[in-house]
């Protein structure tokens, strides 16, 4: 536990968040989940059963006093729409840590980043403590830790895509420039794309369609778990300068 990751003053020895959509039954997300090691796990407040008793619920297979909620809002494309659904949220849970999300369109599920800074200031007002999804702009990223959010959610690429990291000079400025955990958010396909954030120096990765969608979504989640222990490790433990030429790993000096 000396190596934890702090968000909004709640500590988890895991670096690697999960989401509750695309699953084919919520007892395989829950297998998921376990495997992955997981301590957070993210909830679409507007997909997600958590009040219907009449049908299956979220809360039953992956409970509450196991796993911190991260209540989303996947499918608000207004600042409006967001904080609606934020609030009833904490109404239906009390759940204060959420996940703010504002996309500008359908097909690409681009971060609004205008809307984006507007809902996380009135919600940063009303109490909330935001964990931002976000473009990989460092600008904006700043913006929205001046603000008050208490994690920087940069996209690796589009929702759902598994291209990986296609931009990771901004993501290390965004990095460098942070003095909250930044958790790369969406895009992530595979276990090395997990493993590219961390060696960035990423706090964190948050992924579901690269588990959800895998043929074995549960082999995928443990693959999962061991690159991101695996990229951390190698961050911290300071990766070798790339050179132009050879560099022998014995001397030439001195042979027989």
């Amino acid at each position: 536990m000396s190596d934890v990751l702090t968000v909004a003053g709640r500590a988890f020895s895991s670096r690697l968040i999960i989401g509750t959509g695309k699953y084919e039954t919520y007892a395989q997300n829950a297998e998921a989940a376990e495997a992955a090691g997981a301590e957070m796990v993210t909830v679409a407040v507007r997909r997600v059963n958590l009040t219907d008793k009449d049908k299956p619920m979220l809360v039953d297979f992956l409970r509450p006093d196991k796993y911190v909620y991260l209540p989303n809002t996947a499918g608000c494309f207004t600042a409006d729409d967001a904080i609606r659904t934020l609030r009833l949220a904490r109404e239906a849970g009390g759940w204060d840590l959420v996940k703010l999300e504002v996309l500008s369109d359908k097909k690409t599920l681009y971060p609004d980043m205008e809307e984006t800074l507007a809902a996380a200031k009135l919600l940063i007002k009303d109490g909330f403590e935001v964990m931002v999804y976000c473009s990989d702009d460092p600008v904006y990223a700043r913006k929205l830790e001046d603000a008050g959010c208490c994690a920087i959610m940069p996209l690796g690429s589009l929702i759902g895509s598994g291209l990986g990291i296609i931009n990771p000079v901004n993501i290390r400025l965004i990095i460098e420039q942070s003095s909250v955990p930044v958790i790369v958010d969406a895009g992530v396909g595979t276990a090395s794309d997990a493993a590219v954030a961390m060696e960035l120096g990423c706090d964190g990765v948050l992924m579901n369609t690269a588990i959800a969608e895998a043929k074995d979504p549960i082999l995928m989640a443990s693959a999962m778990k061991h690159a991101v222990i695996a990229g951390r490790e190698a961050y911290l433990a300071g990766r070798m300068p790339k050179k132009r030429y050879a560099d022998p790993s014995s001397p030439l000096a001195g042979l027989i």
